[in-house]
């Protein structure tokens, strides 16, 4: 048998993506061109604090390289559970906690263990993507809420009400949102709650990015809230507080009656999180936290370089609140974002990625990192004052 177009039809159904990914395209790009500013990907170039790294190397001379607990290191298990409560959180037992190779991993766990054919997961658009990648694979719909300006891309009750229906099961909040580092204030978080329990939905609550605000930005966790610890998941990471995302560690909570069936599907996906990685997390939350403090001063001190200039460029951006990320509007230059994209990236070696990634309905948003010191940044806004320039310019070219 011919093996030629075989392949792709070979691929179930519930697989939507049959073709490079944008953000694989553009890597490819990448890797071709010389002195790329990357503000893509939304990994750190800062690096995992040196306490941290010395915790993993000495549970690796200890012999720490076996399988663990199938839902995570017991004394890391606690220490998570007392670094959710310090900040706000709800008051978990060890037992209520799993610990995932990564925070997205437990995006995927959630929504096969919550999820039926059929039922619907309302998501905010933009928001991060695997959310709907999770829930495609578990044959669930997802729903949209579309996010806009005049919110500053922040979710909000009403918007969420409006899309209830007597199939939904499940809200995810992303707060701070990824891709666009704006907060949810926690009155708003409080409605978005009261709804969840009138109808009677489950919420995961993202919250990754929260030891990463700016300005007077408060993160209100869910689980804490009057009625939501038995109805809400909470997932966290240590991925970009702690600058370890190759470390590949996260965790979600939530109540004991759940819990105990989620903790063996992602048993079954990954038997236990890598031993070296949770004795490397354990340190991350008992040793100092001044290492947070200063990682979040370092993108503070980024947000402004990098909002001073689009200010000058002319480009408008929603206000950065907190994660590290802008998202900025560039359809004045009159490409669509993805488009835009591609020739920043062919023209001024600049990598950003457009809003559609995130499901961004317009075309019109690219995400920009802010991973990247203060003078690349700088670097990086006038190499896109000439790429707008150019294109303005060709813009009013006449035709030939």
């Amino acid at each position: 048998m011919e093996a030629q177009g075989l392949h792709a039809n070979r691929l179930a159904n519930r697989i939507k993506l049959k073709e490079e990914h944008i953000i694989t395209r553009m890597a490819n790009i990448a890797e071709g061109l010389t002195d790329v500013i990357r503000l893509g990907r939304g990994d750190p170039d800062l690096d995992t604090p040196a306490h941290i790294v010395k915790a993993g190397q000495d549970a690796l001379g200890r012999g720490e390289t076996h399988y663990g607990h199938p839902l995570g290191l017991p004394a890391l298990r606690k220490a998570i559970a007392e670094n959710i409560k310090a900040y706000g959180g709800a008051d978990y037992s060890p037992d209520e906690i799993v610990v995932t190779p990564g925070g997205q991993h437990a995006m995927f766990v959630i929504a096969l263990s919550l999820l039926n054919p059929g039922d619907e997961i309302i998501v905010p658009c933009p928001g991060y993507n695997p959310y709907s990648q999770a829930a495609e694979l578990s044959d669930a719909k997802v729903v949209q809420v579309r996010m806009s300006m005049e919110t500053n891309f922040t979710l909000t009750a009403e918007m969420v009400k409006a899309h209830i229906t007597p199939k939904s099961r499940v809200l995810v909040l992303i707060n701070p949102n990824n891709p666009t580092g704006t907060v949810t204030p926690p009155d708003e978080v409080a409605k978005i709650a009261q709804l969840a329990i009138e109808h009677d939905l489950i919420v995961i609550s993202d919250e990754i990015y929260a030891r990463l605000t700016y300005g007077n930005q408060r993160i209100q966790p869910v689980a804490a809230l009057p009625g939501m610890r038995e109805r809400t998941i909470t997932l966290s990471g240590f991925s970009k507080a702690y600058a370890m995302t190759g470390w590949r560690i996260g965790y979600f909570a939530g109540p004991r009656e759940l819990i105990v069936a989620m903790a063996e599907v992602n048993h079954a996906f990954a038997i236990s999180t890598a031993s070296v990685s949770q004795h490397a997390a354990l340190a991350a939350l008992t040793g100092s936290q001044d290492c947070v403090e200063e990682m979040r001063q370092t993108y503070d001190e980024r947000r402004k370089a990098m909002c001073e200039g689009l200010d000058a460029i002319g480009i408008p951006y929603a206000e950065p609140q907190g994660a590290f990320y802008v998202y900025a509007n560039v359809a004045a230059t009159g490409l669509p974002a993805s488009e835009f994209c591609q020739k920043l990236l062919a023209e001024g070696r600049v990598l950003v990625y457009p809003g559609t990634i995130y499901g961004d309905y317009t075309d019109d948003f690219v995400r920009m990192s802010l991973t990247q010191p203060v003078a690349r940044i700088r670097e990086a806004m006038s190499r896109i004052q000439t790429v707008v320039n150019t294109i303005r310019a060709e813009r009013k070219a006449p035709a030939a």
